[in-house]
């Protein structure tokens, strides 16, 4: 054998290892694959597989890390793809903050149209200089109040309330000028606080107020919707930056058709446990007029744009969407 024809053969040989490696991803799911996002990426690695070359494994219960050492796994394409939750990414992405603006959404329906359209190219323009790729827009619920003394159909109706919130100052805000006394804590601690008296309130979304059981001890639940915070179906820069155009958009089609599958499975969970914790004697009731409780938030806004000024063009920008 020549010896051109011995280091073509090597050349190819040792290719072949690589080539395989670029092939095989990994993907990375806080929630169990039975859950509404975990159905939906199994649907998107089954897709991969069949519109592509790629072999996707997704790593389901949060079995690779917590979510902040996932984020940097996919920033660093240790990782190919990653589902993440938008909230805690302002560390990292900044402009990731405004979704966590009390009432900057006025519904799931306006959340998905603003992040399926030009709010959500401002998104992933932003997260791609970080090394995120967002593909779709996936719903983690909108969140309300609950409590154990009464219904909340105006802000005054929160006033002296002690609501558990999570630690994050927008949120303490929040309720702070609704008349309520915010308390952060950890979610684990929320039931017996509740069950004590500690709290009288805490917020989230229905899934959560059922499975945690929450509504045994606070059986008063009023839908303002007041945060809804999208989360995100990532891929690695790095990793996107070296696919072809027709890989590139058969990866986006099959990340779409995940998204539609975890908003329509989403939404039948949420309307489960509301069925459930109706059932069983809570009184869910909605908010009719949300617009009292998102003008008393104007300093909550005032001060989030003082401190970004570079982020009010993103608000007006939610906003204005129709």
């Amino acid at each position: 054998m020549k010896f051109s024809s011995i280091i073509a053969a090597a050349t190819v040989a040792l290719s072949i290892p690589a080539l395989a490696a670029a092939e095989n991803w990994r993907g990375w799911n806080i929630h169990p694959d039975s859950y509404p996002n975990g159905v939906a990426l199994e649907q998107f690695a089954k897709e991969l597989g069949e519109t592509t070359d790629i072999k996707l494994q997704i790593f389901h219960g949060g079995v690779l890390g917590s979510q902040p050492d996932a984020i940097e796994q996919v920033r660093s394409a240790a990782l190919e793809v990653g589902n993440f939750n938008l909230g805690p990414m302002g560390p990292i992405i900044p402009t990731t903050n405004v979704v966590s603006l009390p009432f900057v959404f006025n519904g799931v329906d306006h959340m998905h149209r603003a992040m399926d359209g030009s709010v959500g190219e401002i998104f992933e323009a932003a997260m791609g200089a970080e090394g995120l790729v967002p593909l779709a827009w996936f719903d983690s619920g909108s969140r309300s109040f609950y409590n154990n003394k009464r219904a909340i159909m105006t802000p005054a109706d929160v006033e002296g309330l002690k609501i558990r919130v999570m630690n994050n100052d927008l949120f303490v805000d929040m309720v702070a000028q609704l008349g309520g006394n915010a308390t952060p804590m950890a979610f684990g601690e929320v039931y017996q606080s509740l069950k004590t008296g500690v709290i009288d309130g805490a917020e989230n979304n229905y899934p959560s107020y059922e499975s945690t059981g929450h509504f045994e001890v606070a059986g008063f639940y009023s839908i303002t919707d007041h945060l809804i915070i999208p989360e995100c179906l990532c891929v690695a820069a790095d990793t996107w930056n070296k696919l072809d155009s027709d890989t590139q958009a058969a990866v986006r089609t099959a990340a779409r058709n995940a998204a539609e599958t975890q908003r329509e499975l989403w939404a039948a969970r949420e309307k489960q446990s509301r069925e459930a914790v109706e059932a069983a004697g809570s009184k869910v009731n909605e908010v009719e007029n949300k617009v009292a409780f998102q003008e008393l938030m104007a300093p909550v806004y005032e001060g989030f744009i003082e401190a970004n000024p570079d982020l009010a063009s993103v608000i007006e920008a939610i906003q204005n969407t129709k």
